[in-house]
């Protein structure tokens, strides 16, 4: 899928996300709709789904794919990478990613978008993988973000 391709899917996908939201205040239930649209929108993702950053500790929330790993240990990882920074994090092949966890081995490439309280408080990450290498760039991330933003 070239830029413009892709662009234009996640402009069809965020416009189908954001009618949807409208219609639930309750965050879990916005997730579970947005891993639900990203996960089976884009043939890419092969993991999309929501960790829930609860009392220091990352635990799984609503996700599509493979059984996840249930919590992730503490400041290892992608995820928690994009918590302390609080920003997107992109890893072009997970394998050169210093701490990384493996939930799923067929894993190559991921994103992880932090998601943040009306006090920019980071409470949550979506994270999503591939299982080819170097699946995410810029334009995931923009619209990731924006997406993210709607929760």
């Amino acid at each position: 899928m070239d830029k413009a391709q892709k662009n234009s899917r996640y402009e069809r996908v965020y416009a189908q996300i954001a009618g949807l939201l409208d219609k639930t205040p309750f965050r879990i239930s916005r997730m579970a709709t947005v891993t639900a649209i990203l996960h089976h929108k884009f043939d890419y993702f092969f993991w999309t789904g929501f960790y829930l950053l609860e009392e220091g500790e990352l635990l799984v929330g609503p996700y599509q794919g493979s059984v996840a790993c249930q919590v992730l240990a503490y400041k290892k990882g992608v995820c928690w990478a994009a918590i302390q920074a609080a920003k997107t994090v992109v890893v072009e092949d997970v394998n050169k990613f210093p701490d990384h966890i493996s939930c799923d081995s067929r894993s190559k490439s991921e994103i992880v978008v932090p998601l943040k309280n009306s006090a920019s408080e980071v409470v949550a990450v979506l994270d999503i993988d591939s299982k080819d290498l170097n699946s995410f760039d810029e334009t995931d991330a923009l619209w990731l973000e924006k997406i993210v933003a709607l929760i």
